[in-house]
């Protein structure tokens, strides 16, 4: 369990995140959805210590993240940034190795080996394994980071908007795998989400974010209706039950 108690972060003059606390359950998916700006990746990035805050805790299964070693967090907890920019020349498999530093510090077994062969075959990246990033579609390459961070074997797994500069069907894709994760590995996946109908669709806790601040959450038929979305959003939708999942509309 993520516990997230009474934390800020301001940069400059801006409060970006305003005295957020909440609770994320363990196992499955729980988006964090809201309006550029709201504060979505900020607190993501102080839940995983990529950041730091200036008031509140995080508590990892209590494990307050600013106080404990790397190495221990590191396999607790693992995080697949907004943006990933390689400068060094790597295979797939290079990249997906990465994810076992926690564990082999640099000099792989191989038991490391063996998590990087099944990372690669879980996201059907097999047939890509010796190539070079740079020689991959986005699609591709997303799968890789993917990889990389699912080879990290944490129980936590969270995702700063992994479908930026997917097309659809590799958004699909995408949302997909980390279902899959979530149902077959066990994991508990927190994702920063812009599309409204894929944290619907995929999720099963929503936590909307307005402000900086904590908006409300719930379950995807408790936040994904007209008057919730309205208030976060400041447009209209309109809202239909399709094969048993809430899909909005907003585009008239």
């Amino acid at each position: 369990m993520i516990e997230v108690k009474a934390v800020s972060k301001t940069y400059g003059e801006t409060l970006v995140v305003n005295n957020v606390s909440l609770t994320l359950p363990s196992g499955g998916i729980t988006s964090i959805i809201g309006p550029n700006g709201a504060g979505k990746s900020t607190l993501l990035s102080m839940i995983s210590r990529l950041i730091p805050t200036d008031q509140g805790q995080v508590l990892v299964d209590n494990m307050d993240v600013a106080r404990t070693a790397g190495d221990v967090l590191a396999k607790r907890l693992s995080i697949l940034r907004q943006e990933n920019h390689m400068t060094a020349r790597l295979t797939v498999r290079d990249l997906v190795t990465f994810g076992r530093y926690p564990y082999s510090k640099g000099r792989p077994t191989a038991e490391d080996a063996q998590f990087v062969a099944r990372s690669i075959q879980y996201l059907n990246l097999s047939d890509l394994a010796d190539r070079f990033l740079d020689e991959l579609s986005g699609g591709q390459r997303q799968r890789a980071y993917v990889a990389m961070v699912l080879c990290q074997d944490t129980d936590y797994t969270l995702f700063d908007e992994p479908l930026n500069n997917l097309d659809m069907k590799h958004s699909v894709e995408m949302m997909k795998l980390l279902r899959k994760a979530a149902d077959d590995l066990g994991k508990t996946v927190v994702v920063v989400l812009h599309d409204i109908n894929f944290a619907s669709c995929y999720s099963d806790h929503i936590v909307a974010m307005l402000n900086g601040k904590l908006f409300c959450q719930g379950t995807p038929e408790e936040i994904v209706c007209p008057v919730v979305l309205e208030s976060i959003y400041g447009t209209v939708f309109k809202v239909q039950d399709v094969e048993g999942k809430r899909i909005a509309t907003y585009f008239m």
